[in-house]
């Protein structure tokens, strides 16, 4: 989903409860796991720390029947993580929620967008 980043946009968080939820950022996170195999190297892309990329993920995993992502520690082989089936649906329904709500809310997007006033180089 590239967009400019000045063009507006839907950002969608599902809150289950108090402290369960799901928005971008945690799809985010999930997709850079799949693509590096990595918790820690998913959360430096992201401008994230080591520490917070492992607390979204321990949310995450026990959000659901069963963990999202499978991990393990390094040592001489190096550690790792995976997506897990379950992380794999959550990720693939959380995406298409948004891409739903975006085709669904394009309307009133560009309603909101011809109401904003013009600002000159971003200023």
């Amino acid at each position: 989903m590239d967009q400019d980043p000045q063009s507006p946009r839907l950002r969608i968080r599902i809150v289950f409860g108090e402290a369960e939820m799901m928005g971008p950022g945690k799809a985010d996170l999930l997709e850079g796991i799949d693509r590096t195999g990595s918790i820690a190297a998913a959360g430096r892309e992201m401008g994230m720390s080591y520490k917070r990329a492992w607390e979204l993920i321990g949310t995450l995993n026990a959000m659901f029947h069963t963990p999202v992502v499978s991990s393990t520690r390094g040592g001489p082989g190096g550690g790792g993580a995976v997506l897990t089936n379950t992380g794999r649906q959550v990720l693939q329904l959380y995406r298409g929620f948004e891409a739903d709500s975006a085709k669904a809310g394009a309307a009133q997007l560009a309603a909101f967008t011809a109401l904003l006033r013009d600002i000159p180089d971003g200023k």
